[in-house]
């Protein structure tokens, strides 16, 4: 089940690895390790009813399934569940920082930027990968 040497490269996985790492990295150590103050600020929205420290772990437990998720070869479920999480999260930041803009016009440029990789996770997660090179030889091109 998980990755070997041999097994047929995946864009899907690669992307749940990459953005998995990133978002755990995010999690602990620009969340719980070292929150910026006006970060922290403009989640306010948030963070009335779900403490920093609370988010940082999910960002870190949503980032290693993720991880977990690429790793596997063969297993849609867990890549489901990983692009859900990545998802969902900068999802629940985007709504954060839209809403802070009224408050915090500097915002807008972090409510573009979380909206844009949310809608990214999403079209990315319907994607599917290439078939190997095997399958491909006898395909044409109309």
């Amino acid at each position: 089940m998980l990755a070997a040497t041999g097994a047929p490269f995946s864009r899907r996985r690669a992307i749940l690895i990459t953005l998995g790492a990133g978002w755990a990295g995010y999690g602990a150590l620009g969340i719980l390790a070292n929150p910026r103050a006006g970060t922290t600020q403009m989640l306010d929205v948030i963070t009335r009813w779900v403490p920093l420290s609370v988010l940082g772990w999910l960002w870190v437990t949503a980032g290693t399934v993720a991880i977990v998720a690429g790793m596997l070869v063969r297993c849609p479920r867990w890549q489901a569940a990983g692009f859900t999480g990545l998802a969902a999260l900068a999802g629940l930041w985007a709504a954060a920082f839209t809403t802070a803009v009224p408050k915090y016009p500097t915002a807008s440029g972090s409510a573009c930027i979380w909206v844009a990789l949310a809608l990214a996770i999403v079209w990315l997660s319907g994607l599917d990968d290439p078939p190997p090179a095997h399958l491909r030889k006898g395909a044409e091109w109309t």
